[in-house]
């Protein structure tokens, strides 16, 4: 069979926007200051991890801005000056930058990690171009994205239950808390021209086949108390329960530690990683909203068709709609950028999950990650495998959109940034 045309264009735009800006450049020089790009991805990492914000899509506008404003910083090199030293000053000012003004409590911990950085470079005007172009790339993209909606407060704006009916979304027990990024649909999007520009159509019909079926899978599988789930199924589903950011840090720090670029190449990956990602979380938040369809806990205990009121799921279910998994639209986009930008397929590595203690899988495939989290999300008796699959869909739409317009997102100029909203 041959390739869906999209997926043939991201796939080469992909290739261009990563090979392009590394014409000409020796593989000992662009070796050399591979480096660079680990440091710094390692560096957010550890802010985040220990001083990043509450909301998931917060954190990951954090990487977006300052990868992008890296990817800007780092994509032309002025004429008489050494390439690989300029571009791995420009990454490293443009994420310090964006990390001391985003998450100011670390700049102790960023500063030393930047005087670091720089102390390995060779004094010249390459270092000096490159520190002034990042810092410049990354002052316009914060400014540009001030008021962008996604903090936290904006992120969780209030959001009015309607009453209780078939199939609307109702607060789910424990805690019955008030419904969770609703604020998200709101927000401006990195490159979506509008929130709903992938709007997912609407779940299955409360009458239909499929949904009986769906049903009758998370009721069986997914229950705290089940019979039918296996021990390397209830491994699976605990292993997925965390945030999405946390458990795609390492697969994506995989990616770049083999792609083989240079600070340029490693930039734009991480760039459109995190800017796909930051915009595919604003298209979930716009269709689970525009939905409200209920959760399976609800749809179990209160349903129409042979309830329980004291059936519960394995896993605490999330405050916010079902249709469609946000596990899964993270899963969809991750899997889209990482095939496209540096193939499916790669050498195994090994994960872990903060929420599987001792427990440690292998892949060789992007998608086997994708595979497992429509299955865990059901098996934890949290969504519906319906709501499963088109998170994957609509997470691989998005992520497809923002790789075909990486162009204007990735010029490297004060104009650009207006691309940005």
């Amino acid at each position: 069979m041959r390739p869906h045309p999209t997926r043939r264009a991201a796939v080469a735009l992909g290739a261009a926007v990563l090979l392009g800006a590394s014409a000409g450049v020796s593989r000992a020089a662009a070796a050399g200051h591979r480096t660079t790009a680990l440091t710094w991805y390692d560096a957010t990492a550890e802010t985040i991890a220990a001083a990043g914000a509450p909301t998931q899509i917060t954190n990951s506008r954090t990487w977006a801005i300052g990868w992008l404003a890296a990817a800007r910083a780092a994509a032309s090199v002025p004429a008489g000056v050494e390439r690989a030293p300029y571009q791995a000053a420009a990454l490293a000012a443009a994420v310090h930058r964006a990390l001391v003004t985003l998450v100011p409590s670390r700049a102790e911990h960023l500063d030393a990690t930047y005087d670091e950085t720089l102390g390995a470079l060779p004094d010249g005007p390459a270092k000096r171009r490159g520190v002034v172009a990042g810092e410049r790339q990354a002052s316009l993209l914060l400014a540009a994205r001030q008021d962008d909606g996604l903090d936290p407060a904006s992120v969780n704006a209030p959001y009015p239950v309607r009453p209780a009916a078939p199939g609307v979304w109702q607060p789910t027990p424990p805690a019955y808390a008030p419904a969770a990024q609703y604020g998200n649909r709101l927000a401006d999007p990195f490159v979506l021209t509008s929130p709903d520009r992938f709007r997912l159509g609407p779940p299955p019909a409360l009458d239909s086949a499929r949904y009986a079926a769906d049903l009758a899978e998370v009721r069986a599988y997914g229950s705290v108390d089940s019979t039918a789930r296996s021990a390397h199924q209830t491994e699976t589903a605990t292993f997925w329960l965390g945030s999405s950011l946390t458990l795609y840090t390492e697969p994506l720090r995989v990616a770049l530690s083999r792609s083989g670029q240079g600070p340029s190449g490693q930039a734009r990956l991480v760039a459109l990683f995190h800017v796909a990602l930051v915009d595919t979380q604003i298209a979930t938040a716009d269709s689970k909203y525009a939905y409200e369809r209920w959760r399976p806990v609800t749809a179990i205990r209160t349903g129409a068709v042979d309830p329980d009121p004291d059936w519960t799921p394995l896993h605490t279910t999330p405050a916010h709609p079902d249709h469609p998994s946000g596990h899964n639209t993270y899963s969809g986009a991750a899997e889209t950028v990482l095939s496209a930008l540096v193939g499916p397929r790669t050498a195994p590595f090994t994960l872990t999950s903060p929420t599987a203690p001792g427990v440690t899988r292998t892949y060789t495939a992007w998608r086997q990650l994708s595979d497992e989290n429509v299955d865990a999300r059901v098996l934890s008796g949290i969504h519906t495998r319906s709501a499963d699959e088109a998170g994957i869909a609509l997470g691989k739409n998005v992520a497809r959109y923002v790789l075909r317009h990486a162009g204007p997102l990735l010029a490297p100029s004060g104009d650009a940034v207006a691309h940005s909203r």
